[in-house]
């Protein structure tokens, strides 16, 4: 019989790949995840503890996870998405809207319309340099019918904002606040930003897999002692996770709260040096972000998607491309580890670029929206198309999402505004690709 996934997960490995991508284990040759083996693959058998009702190891294991004296962590073995919908459907009852970043994940619409809450949508700034969403905008909005807030720090792109002082602004008004951490895992270590932990954020959800040595769907979700509807958000994450938690997991997010424990990071930016100089002695352009273990490479005569070809024929594989950049995210180097650290090196010295700068047309930035708004969760029983010029104060049926950079700008749930209009109509103009949009029409709900 054919196994599809597992042959082509072997003709893969056989060509030594280098990962400049999720997860942090890079192919398991950061930290040490050689104990995982089928023989650990168990259920809740005596003397192993249960996850939804920890008394004994992992109850034990998830107190070592001891990132801030204010927080108690939880394992989450359905990733961080399991964590941002327990969260935000602990505050289904409560009077009030939710209020947040535009650019949340995709889970926190889906935890909104599971719970039927509307939301209130800040006003959030894009970054010149990435075109991307970067920081949410407080200034100057009536927050006092809020319940909770939810920003994403850092973005996917590794670009952080005042993250202490936008919590501040949500306390002012008896807010709480989740934090989608889910790309800081690593965060407080020396040499890298500092994680909400240290702002008294109410809730903390990070992505242990994407930047630490853990496995796939493994996150961790870090509750405030002092945490409005705590322990409801407890219970909830026995509803959001799977009744048989993996032990393999949760195993990998103990081994990756040790690494982090005992990592030093002098190592890390001394690899770093040396490959960010490879890369611009490879005539290629790189941007550094407010996370050192992001980095945007580019080349002025290719866009995102053509260096991304040109790098994976190579064998090095990337996070993203859009259409100026591509992403990697760095190794954790250390000094134990077994990260092809000269092929690296050698296999960026053989990508081929144009070796003379020429003159181009300079590439238009996607503008993405940057206004205020309201969601109103998209239980529609009717939708239709309808020419986006003739949509305004129509409730959008779906997103409208902008390639590059590939995040939903336009959000189902809202009401279309005449500037939304205009900004299709630039998009239009530019030629971008636009996810939602079909022959100059969009799906709205049937008034």
């Amino acid at each position: 019989m054919e196994k599809p996934l597992y042959e082509r997960l072997e003709e893969w490995s056989k060509t030594q790949p280098i990962s400049m991508h999720v997860p942090g284990h890079k192919n398991q040759t950061i930290g040490d995840l050689s104990f995982l083996t089928g023989r650990y693959d168990i259920t809740e058998i005596s003397g192993f503890d249960d996850l939804h009702h920890p008394e004994g190891l992992l109850k034990q294991s998830m107190a070592n996870v001891n990132r801030h004296p204010d927080y108690d962590a939880f394992f989450l073995v359905n990733g961080t998405t399991s964590g941002i919908l327990a969260t935000i459907h602990a505050f289904q009852e409560q009077s009030g809207q939710v209020v947040m970043a535009r650019n949340v994940h995709k889970s926190v619409f889906n935890a909104l319309d599971l719970g039927a809450q509307q939301a209130v949508i800040l006003p959030t700034e894009v970054d010149r340099r990435t075109a991307q969403y970067s920081a949410p905008n407080l200034r100057h909005l009536d927050l006092e019918n809020g319940k909770l807030g939810v920003v994403t720090y850092p973005n996917y792109y590794g670009q952080t904002f005042n993250i202490d002082e936008t919590i501040k602004q949500f306390h002012q008004h008896n807010i709480p606040v989740l934090v989608d951490e889910a790309h800081g895992a690593h965060f407080d270590l020396e040499g890298f930003p500092q994680s909400a932990l240290n702002c008294n954020a109410d809730f903390v959800v990070q992505s242990f897999h994407k930047t630490l040595p853990s496995l796939t769907m493994s996150s961790v979700l870090f509750i405030h002692k002092a945490a409005p509807q705590r322990e409801k958000v407890i219970a909830l994450l026995g509803t959001f996770q799977s009744s048989s938690p993996s032990y393999l997991l949760m195993a990998s997010l103990e081994a990756a709260n040790a690494f982090y424990q005992s990592y030093e990071s002098t190592h890390f930016f001394e690899q770093r040096a040396q490959v960010l100089a490879t890369l611009r002695q490879s005539k290629l352009h790189v941007l550094e972000v407010d996370d050192p273990l992001k980095v945007l490479i580019a080349h002025p005569n290719l866009a995102g998607y053509e260096l991304q070809k040109r790098m994976e024929e190579l064998g090095i594989y990337v996070e993203l491309a859009d259409e100026s950049y591509v992403l990697w995210i760095l190794p954790l180097w250390h000094e134990s580890d077994v990260f092809p650290f000269e092929l690296l090196l050698q296999r960026i010295a053989q990508i081929e670029v144009p070796q003379e700068e020429r003159e181009t047309e300079a590439v238009v930035s996607p503008k993405l929206y940057t206004g205020g708004g309201n969601y109103i969760p998209s239980s529609f029983e009717k939708d239709i198309w309808l020419p986006y010029h003739k949509a305004e104060n129509r409730i959008l049926a779906q997103h409208l999402i902008l390639y590059p950079p590939g995040v939903p700008s336009l959000l189902k749930g809202e009401q279309v505004s005449l500037s939304m209009i205009e900004l299709i109509d630039y998009w239009c103009q530019k030629g971008f690709r636009i996810e939602g949009l079909s022959e100059g029409k969009i799906k709205v709900k049937d008034d």
